[in-house]
């Protein structure tokens, strides 16, 4: 009996663990989404120096990802 108590708690913890990795995942697929919907109407002839390097460093961070990741990154932020 014991052993099937530490399965169940085992089996909880995990569950809340995956749940709770899925909500980070829907956050991070927003924040994602918002960003790559930034760059895309960013006018880099207009920008600062600076602000147009860190605007290229996001645009290769989000063209690293997998197309699926994008995609759904992007359904997330769809207006």
């Amino acid at each position: 009996m014991p052993h099937t108590i530490l399965k169940e708690q085992e089996v909880s913890m995990l569950r809340s663990e995956i749940e709770m990795l899925i909500n980070e995942r829907q956050s991070l697929l927003k924040t994602v989404g918002a960003a790559a919907r930034f760059v895309e109407n960013l006018d880099s002839s207009i920008l600062p120096k600076e602000a147009c390097k860190t605007a290229k460093m996001l645009s290769k961070s989000l063209n690293q990802l997998n197309d699926e990741t994008l995609r759904d990154a992007l359904e997330k932020v769809k207006a």
